[in-house]
């Protein structure tokens, strides 16, 4: 992953978020959109500079949807239950095939799945809950 998302990147997830009919779907696609591209990014056998690249993505939240948001809470936002519907929306489904076709749809229960299992190891609490009960996870 760079170290910062690239303009077009960056598009991308506006584009995506701008299919949500009200502000608070908005933000919703906004915020999956960038933790699955997030998500797919740190799947490298690189070593990466997390402090550089979450900063530079939370200059990019900021700038985008203001302050209040950032990567750490993002990620917190898709391992709960409010992610569920986004994640069952057409809408969103659609808009993300179309403008990121290297992460296919299908890998979206994988790059959860590796989301919750960080915070398991964080927090050291098993997860539980809709978005474990989505991706069907043991």
């Amino acid at each position: 992953m760079d170290k910062e998302i690239p303009l077009e990147e960056q598009e991308k997830i506006l584009a995506i978020a701008r299919k949500g009919n009200t502000s608070l779907l908005a933000i919703a696609y906004f915020r999956v959109a960038l933790g699955l591209y997030y998500l797919d990014g740190v799947m490298t056998e690189e070593i990466l500079d997390f402090k550089t690249i979450d900063r530079n993505i939370n200059k990019f939240i900021y700038r985008s949807i203001g302050k209040g948001h950032s990567i750490t809470s993002i990620l917190q936002f898709m391992s709960g239950k409010k992610v569920v519907p986004v994640l069952e929306s057409a809408d969103f489904l659609k808009a993300f095939a179309e403008h990121f076709d290297r992460i296919p749809v299908h890998s979206i229960p994988f790059l959860l799945s590796v989301n919750l299992n960080v915070a398991k190891k964080i927090s050291g609490i098993a997860p539980d809950g809709p978005v474990k009960d989505w991706i069907g996870w043991q």
